[in-house]
């Protein structure tokens, strides 16, 4: 079996507070994780290279032959096809960038221990086609193409689960995939511009519109008449509904009611209550500024539309606005009327009228009863986790000070 070792890079600074508690591999893109991606296409096992803190949880192994990836660059027919031509000390370069090394059992010794080996023989990936996750905009930009790329690796030579007659299918039935156990009645599937995927034991409740390419993942579900559009990706075990415009759920979260939602990023175990609305589009037209954790400070998008980014574990309750272009850390709850500020420190605890500190103490509290749900532990390794993130953010609760 190929050995695949993924590598955080100065990247992952950039893919903040999505990275904070895991490695860059494990974001979802498209139907499949950065991870499942390449465990697929190369045949292989995954381990990592991520910051300290993390690597506990996610340990590194290695073995005599050793495919050493950044962890921000999703795999293509072009990139697979020169990884496996790739000989040993060989490596592939965005630029001075590493974007893949194939490295000796001894070499890659020589390389976590930091001591030298012979230079790479590098190869530049000019004109070679696939994504690279740069930013944290470029996950809802690029989700259209990834849900794409992994339509096609998923239902390869499968047979869909018929769909019932009570539904209506708009464009190619081939373009829709549905997995054992979906429950779907009375909706409306438009595959004309890409693919729908639904993951196995999902509910898509009467009157829901889907548009693809769209991802639905496992056991999750679509509430009635919800309105889903084009990019759009549920993790496994959420709950969504109301209006939904590309927009990437990682997982285990829930947008269960009516309100608006768009061009954004929804991290792990988060809630957004009745009513909530982001804005993805300023009043003026202009370009959307969003909160850099590497250069700490507001930098350009280049983008028109841009909604928000939510860290895990964070809350939004019933009625809350967010305003275009807003970063809000891990483990945060907003409440209350006005647009909160647009860069939310992890561990916020108010809205618009101000925040104090969610002590970490009332925050596992309420982490340990969401994963209690879904039968889950709130392991020892995850509560170290969060509280070295709760540590490494206190400079950004400036009324702390």
């Amino acid at each position: 079996m190929t050995n695949i070792i993924l590598f955080d890079n100065e990247t992952r600074e950039e893919l903040l507070p999505l990275t904070y508690l895991r490695p860059v591999s494990e974001l979802r893109l498209g139907v499949l994780t950065i991870k499942e991606k390449w465990e697929k296409w190369l045949g292989g096992k995954v381990s990592y290279i991520t910051r300290d803190y993390l690597a506990e949880k996610f340990p590194i192994d290695y073995g005599e032959v050793n495919y050493l990836i950044n962890s921000s660059a999703l795999p293509s027919e072009q990139l697979c096809r020169l990884i496996q031509q790739m000989e040993y000390n060989d490596a592939l370069l965005r630029g001075e960038e590493l974007i893949a090394a194939k490295l000796s059992e001894s070499q890659f010794e020589h390389l976590i221990n930091d001591e030298d080996f012979d230079d790479l023989n590098g190869y530049d990936l000019a004109g070679t086609e696939y994504i690279k996750i740069d930013n944290l905009w470029d996950i809802f930009l690029n989700n259209h193409q990834a849900i794409k790329e992994d339509f096609k690796l998923l239902t390869k030579g499968r047979t869909s689960q018929p769909i019932s007659s009570t539904n209506q299918v708009i464009g190619e039935l081939e373009n829709i995939f549905i997995e054992e156990g979906v429950s779907m009645e009375c909706c409306i599937l438009n595959a004309s511009n890409g693919p729908i995927y639904i993951g196995k034991d999902a509910t898509i409740l009467e009157g829901s519109m889907l548009r693809g390419p769209l991802a639905i993942g496992d056991h999750s579900v679509i509430k009635m008449g919800a309105k889903i559009y084009s990019g759009t990706t549920l993790g496994p075990y959420c709950k969504v509904g109301g209006e939904v415009k590309r927009v990437v759920f990682q997982g285990y979260s829930n947008k269960g009611h009516d309100g608006y939602l768009g061009d954004s990023v929804i991290g792990r175990w988060c809630n957004i209550g009745a009513g909530a609305n982001n804005s993805n589009l300023k009043n003026n037209y202009d370009e959307v500024k969003l909160w850099s954790y590497k250069e700490e400070r507001f930098q350009k998008t280049g983008q028109q539309f841009c909604g928000m980014v939510l860290g895990d574990h964070s809350k939004l309750a019933i009625s809350v606005t967010i305003n275009t272009g807003t970063v809000i850390g891990i483990a945060c709850n907003i409440y209350g009327p006005g647009f909160p500020r647009n860069f939310v420190p992890s561990y916020s605890w108010g809205g618009a009228h101000g925040f104090t500190t969610y002590k970490t103490d009332k925050a596992f509290d309420t982490v340990e009863r969401v994963y209690s749900r879904r039968d889950k532990a709130f392991s020892v390794e995850d509560r170290l986790i969060l509280l070295r993130v709760f540590e490494d953010t206190a400079r950004f609760r400036r009324w702390e000070k």
